[in-house]
């Protein structure tokens, strides 16, 4: 089993995704791994194809999916958030690579701010935790299987 990591990131809103990158590199870091190889997409939306493209190469015992969705005046916003939500999932089952979904999805920015390591809660650093508690079930299984 690979022992990398990667993380898609949603760059729709730079100032959040730069917060929430680092939040999941710390975490990475502070369980004794490598920095993880970042990919970056446009939106929330784009997120579920590049996880699939990641965990597709073998290479990547998780992908940490991280971007922001801030409601706005349209309905925009339930749609982004439902399929960026039901994609990576997706991405996770038929795959078997675990991905996380450190997506925000906030009602405003202060929201977000919050949620991305300017307080009591880090994203970033919560999606890269699930990545790597996941990752660790996988290896568990695959040394009970011999494989």
């Amino acid at each position: 089993m690979a022992d990398q990591f990667a993380i898609v990131c949603a760059q729709f809103y730079s100032d959040l995704a730069e917060r929430l990158t680092a939040g999941a590199q710390a975490a990475l870091a502070d369980e004794g791994f490598d920095a993880a190889q970042c990919f970056e997409v446009p939106g929330a939306f784009e997120l579920p194809l590049a996880a699939k493209l990641c965990a597709e190469t073998g290479l990547y015992a998780g992908v940490i999916c991280l971007g922001a969705v801030i409601r706005g005046e349209t309905d925009h916003y339930d749609y982004v958030c439902a399929e960026s939500a039901r994609g990576i999932g997706a991405v996770a089952l038929e795959t078997g690579v675990p991905c996380s979904f450190g997506v925000l999805t906030v009602e405003t920015m202060e929201q977000a701010l919050e949620r991305s390591g300017g307080g009591t809660r880090d994203s970033g650093r919560n999606a890269a935790e699930a990545v790597i508690a996941l990752a660790r079930v996988n290896k568990q299984l695959d040394d009970l299987s011999g494989a």
